[in-house]
């Protein structure tokens, strides 16, 4: 049995919880498919904290950073503004279209 602690949102813990239940019926999600999950969180809501993306990305934290610095340092997400206080991040126009391509790709697969 899996627990989960989302809950602010439990429409995602939902999600969640649906995800790791399925994983035998399911293969794990690719590196692309992560990245379409963190991307898409983020094009959701605009702009987002990072323990709130990983949650809606469903990965653990050590994951959630390899990924998540990833798409800071190519480029993909942004830290807005020159506020240090400032804790929110957001798509670029290279993260939205990397975004639009994930899902064209996913849209085509079977």
């Amino acid at each position: 049995m899996v627990t989960l602690l989302y809950e602010r949102k439990p429409d995602r813990a939902h999600v969640c919880s649906l995800a790791v239940e399925n994983m035998s019926m399911r293969k794990e999600r690719s590196k692309w498919e992560i990245i379409k999950d963190i991307l898409k969180a983020i094009a959701e809501e605009k702009k987002l904290k990072k323990t709130r993306i990983m949650q809606r990305a469903c990965l653990d934290w050590t994951n959630f950073q390899r990924y998540f610095n990833f798409l800071l340092e190519e480029g993909f997400i942004i830290k807005p503004g020159s506020d240090p206080d400032n804790r929110d991040y957001e798509l670029t126009e290279k993260g939205k279209e990397l975004l639009g391509l994930l899902k064209a790709v996913d849209a085509m697969m079977p």
